[in-house]
């Protein structure tokens, strides 16, 4: 695992420890991590044990992702990261919430909006995937609330990064998509008969919206259809069965 993204604001925090995966070559399947895309089972074992080497105090969390507004906070460790059986996974869920140290909250996509998020305050951490169903369902919005509620997190000290997912130069829908953001100021913009939808963008906004401030929030601005070379793109890649992963945990790395 040579070739990561990695967080300005997130990486000052050294009792935090985050990442995102990029392809790799020369790993099998260019490195994806995902179990539940029908790749060689195996293979992707072997690309999560390369990851879990780096961090060996790490317990990893990964979730079957729906595309809901499902939270789960998590509460204890998980043993089976390094299982092929699917069923390991947080069923149901697109946000991973916890405070508790050595667990590492995972997302995975090819596309989709991930958002990391640290409460240096709290010692809180939080995974998010939005793809445009969560992001309409606002679910980093109800991420954020929910970190509230649990932990008393306080919105101004909760730090974002916002990794590389497909951009407004890249993501075309149809108006059944883009209407679901109507209303919302610079969401997308009219090509023809279709619509560049920004979710980047929409989700940068949800976070305001959720009080978080604009100096805490970093975006990455890497389209994941333009930079393929490096991120896994559903819609570049014709409906690729590969994704990279954004990782977010509490603890320092030996």
């Amino acid at each position: 695992m040579k070739k990561t993204h990695s967080f300005k604001n997130l990486s000052v925090h050294k009792d935090c420890t985050h990442l995102i995966t990029k392809k790799e070559t020369n790993h099998a399947h260019s490195f994806s991590l995902a179990l539940h895309t029908g790749e060689e089972g195996q293979k992707i074992m072997e690309n999560r044990t390369a990851i879990a080497n780096n961090f060996p105090n790490m317990n990893f969390i990964v979730a079957n992702q729906t595309h809901s507004d499902n939270i789960r906070v998590i509460k204890e460790k998980n043993k089976t990261w390094l299982s092929a059986r699917e069923e390991h996974a947080i069923e149901d869920c697109d946000a991973l919430i916890t405070n508790q140290k050595n667990i590492m909250l995972t997302i995975l996509t090819a596309d989709c909006v991930p958002i990391l998020l640290f409460d240096p305050k709290q010692k809180v951490v939080s995974a998010v995937h939005a793809g445009w169903k969560g992001t309409e369902q606002q679910i980093v919005f109800k991420t954020v609330e929910k970190m509230k509620k649990e932990f008393n997190a306080k919105p101004s000290d909760i730090i974002a990064g916002v990794a590389p997912s497909i951009g407004k130069c890249c993501y075309e829908v149809d108006w059944n998509v883009a209407e679901h953001f109507e209303s919302i100021e610079d969401a997308y913009e009219k090509k023809g008969e279709k619509y560049m939808l920004d979710l980047p963008h929409i989700n940068k906004l949800q976070l305001l919206q959720a009080g978080l401030l604009d100096k805490n929030i970093e975006m990455s601005n890497i389209c994941t259809a333009c930079e393929v070379k490096d991120y896994f793109s559903y819609r570049k890649e014709g409906g690729c069965s590969g994704r990279f992963m954004s990782m977010i945990g509490l603890g320092i790395v030996n």
